[in-house]
């Protein structure tokens, strides 16, 4: 078929596309994702009070954010094989399937079983949503409609304690997970009736081998992330362990996908410069964002003393930042181009992260929020540029994994970040304690910063042990947030290297 009739085709499928319903029904999908995170947050506490299982609580989150990452890279590629609206289907019924089994729960294990189900679904939906709208619009369309995507986080940011809060406490916990069917049913019909795709019909070579070797090798280097330093030692025969399982089938899974005819990840993507640069930034940038969002509310509540509220709302204001940066980098990458908006964007980062390396009990809540303002302008204004960059760099054939390989790199960042900065803030906390605890009757540990969160406990302790435990607390977050702004250095310089014109695909 030559390129005039090719692009006859395309038109014809753009009429007969609904845009405006498509873009509804992918928004409705992200946000039933997107508000997962938070509403499950606030409906943990009363979840525990009847399952048990307090030991297990962070496999509720760690579970769906495992088998989110892991699935995320296949279903991106089984998007150009078979189209985006039957895996992004497929993807949406189970984490159905998942969220009315979480929510008939009788145990916690239970519950970290129907999770997992729940995290394999989800990783179909921000990817392929997110590929659909690369699909249905044009390259300057593009940078505008991905604000509108990124706002879908922000607007869940704010809406998911709030609603979690209601339903937990004129409902029921089971109701959280039970309120995303009507959403998915909703997005599914959405897809079926106004998403029209023209998608070559072909036996395909589905690279089984590929695919199996890639979910091995992430699994493991997930798991080692989660539990490393954790509930495992460094160096410990279990690590240890399945470090050997991620190396060896990493080697083979490169192997594989040089042989394999339609390779799970093709390579080739990685060979533009600015696909590369872009998923290498958001790994660092991925980093930076759970040093923030993880730690944030305890500098808040247990050295500034301030309600979990106002806590809440230090963070919040970078999900304001986010989709008000997304939707201006729309405008700024059509007037001073995508490498010049994406610098801004680590300029940004950069000052937000110096904010919370001088960040002290004394600046209070507001400086926070300003830092975290500021890091939500910078990742707004690169994540953007970052995936309008990539959809126009690659075919229709590969956008959906160049799109995906985006997103599993920041996923990875997110995880590489908590252990990382997690065993930084744990080990400072240690240090502080042993050179200036002597004088206190008991044996401190980093635990007993957990004091510090609850005012109760807190109102009771003597003022000399409150300002150890808070002068601690202040000493090693600031280890961390040095750390946080060097990566966002990193990120800048890696940004430089962006190429200065953009390539545009074929289709």
């Amino acid at each position: 078929m030559g390129q005039a009739a090719n692009n006859q085709v395309k038109k014809l499928i753009a009429r007969r596309t609904n845009r405006p319903f498509v873009l509804a029904a992918v928004m409705l999908a992200m946000f039933m994702g997107a508000i997962e995170a938070t509403i499950v947050s606030t409906a943990m506490p009363a979840i525990v009070g009847d399952l048990g299982g307090f030991s297990l609580y962070s496999w509720v989150f760690s579970a769906y954010l495992l088998m989110n990452a892991v699935t995320v890279l296949i279903y991106g590629k089984l998007s150009d094989l078979f189209g985006r609206k039957p895996i992004m289907t497929f993807g949406i019924i189970v984490f159905l399937i998942g969220s009315i089994l979480c929510g008939v729960a009788q145990s916690m294990e239970m519950l970290i079983l129907f999770r997992f189900v729940q995290g394999f679904g989800a990783g179909a939906v921000l990817p392929i949503a997110t590929t659909i709208v690369g699909d249905i619009y044009t390259t300057e369309e593009r940078a505008k409609i991905q604000g509108y995507l990124s706002s879908v986080w922000g607007i869940s940011a704010v809406m998911g304690p709030a609603i979690g809060g209601l339903l937990v406490e004129f409902v029921s916990w089971r109701s959280v997970f039970w309120i995303n069917i009507p959403l998915g049913i909703l997005a599914i019909a959405g897809l079926w009736l106004f998403l029209h795709e023209n998608v070559e019909k072909k036996k395909h070579q589905i690279d089984y081998s590929g695919a199996l070797l890639l979910t091995t090798a992430i699994s493991a280097l997930m798991i080692i992330l989660v539990e490393g330093g954790v509930n495992w030692p460094w160096f410990s025969a279990q690590v240890v362990g399945l470090l050997a399982v991620t190396v060896i089938a990493f080697i083979l899974f490169i192997f594989q996908e040089r042989k394999a005819a339609e390779p799970m990840m093709p390579f080739n993507i990685w060979r533009e410069r600015s696909i590369l640069i872009a998923n290498i930034t958001s790994l660092t940038t991925g980093v930076m964002l759970i040093g923030i969002s993880s730690f944030l509310p305890a500098f808040v509540q247990g050295v500034m003393e301030r309600s979990p509220i106002v806590a809440g709302f230090t963070l919040t204001s970078m999900s304001i930042g986010w989709p008000i940066a997304s939707m201006a980098a729309g405008r700024l990458m059509l007037t001073i181009g995508f490498r010049s908006t994406s610098l801004i964007g680590g300029i940004s980062l950069i000052v937000g992260s110096i904010m919370f390396a001088t960040l002290s009990p004394e600046a209070g809540p507001l400086w926070a929020a300003a830092g975290s303002f500021l890091l939500g302008i910078g990742m707004g204004l690169t994540t953007t540029t970052f995936i309008v960059s990539i959809q126009s760099t690659v075919n229709w054939q590969q956008r959906g994994i160049a799109t995906a390989s985006n997103m599993f790199m920041r996923n990875l960042g997110n995880t590489i970040g908590a252990a990382l900065l997690g065993g930084i803030l744990n080990s400072r906390i240690k240090n502080y304690f042993q050179t200036h605890g002597s004088g206190q009757p008991d044996e401190l540990s980093v635990d007993s910063t957990n004091i510090l969160l609850n005012e109760a406990e807190r109102g009771q302790l003597s003022e000399s042990l409150k300002d150890l435990l808070q002068e601690g607390l202040t000493y090693s977050l600031h280890y961390v947030y040095y750390v946080v702004l060097l990566f966002a250095i990193i990120s800048f310089l890696l940004l430089l290297f962006l190429p200065k014109r953009e390539k545009n695909s074929a289709s």
